[in-house]
């Protein structure tokens, strides 16, 4: 008897919604980010208030935009972007005295995928709406998103981790270690630490 081919991955369906129409997600990128940031490099202790409370920014903005990615019914990734003017002040402060205008920046958040669905194109895709997104209203400079630092000798740093800092470079994002936010959470395992987080800048290209 023939040996069975292998199952091939079904597509995943790819969405986007922006403003108030991103409501009826919330439980399903809150129940992401808690997911995904456990794992390092983030090792975040989720907490369900503090993401109830954090994403409701997502809706009081209308440029705001979640890219959501559904195998069947299930979401299973997601990533979303808002204007950086509509940041809390804590990432704000970053551009304090620096020559990039904040109000020109789009910022990307986060890319949450579950393990099993990567290397499958969707965090390309999840760059591509939400840059497509940013440039379609003619204004915005730059795309930026912040990433943790961690120090090469970590601890708990896994022994074969590959980081995706040469991906975010393909895309055209460079570090800017001067552009410096600084958040706060539990670690998994561990007490409530202050991170430093460094934001990548790409230069976005204008319609108009």
């Amino acid at each position: 008897m023939d040996a069975k081919a292998p199952e091939t991955p079904s597509a995943l369906d790819v969405r986007c919604y922006s403003g108030a129409a991103i409501s009826p997600w919330l439980d399903d990128l809150a129940r992401l980010r808690i997911a995904v940031f456990r794992d390092w490099p983030y090792l975040y202790d989720g907490d369900a208030d503090y993401e109830a409370q954090y994403l409701q920014t997502y809706l009081q903005s209308p440029r705001s935009i979640v890219v959501l990615a559904f195998d069947g019914d299930q979401v299973v990734g997601a990533s979303t972007g808002m204007p950086l003017a509509a940041e809390s002040r804590t990432f704000l402060e970053a551009f304090d005295g620096v020559s990039v205008d904040p109000q020109e920046v789009f910022y990307c958040g986060e890319s949450v995928l579950l393990p099993q669905y990567r290397g499958r194109g969707i965090g390309h895709r999840f760059f591509d709406e939400r840059e497509a997104h940013a440039r379609s209203y003619g204004d915005y400079a730059w795309t930026a998103f912040c990433a943790v630092d961690r120090e090469a000798g970590h601890p708990r740093r896994p022994a074969f981790h590959r980081g995706n800092e040469a991906f975010w470079s393909k895309r055209g994002y460079r570090p800017r270690p001067e552009l410096q936010a600084h958040l706060t959470w539990r670690e998994v395992g561990g007490a409530v630490a202050d991170h430093s987080l460094t934001f990548w800048l790409r230069p976005l290209e204008r319609t108009r």
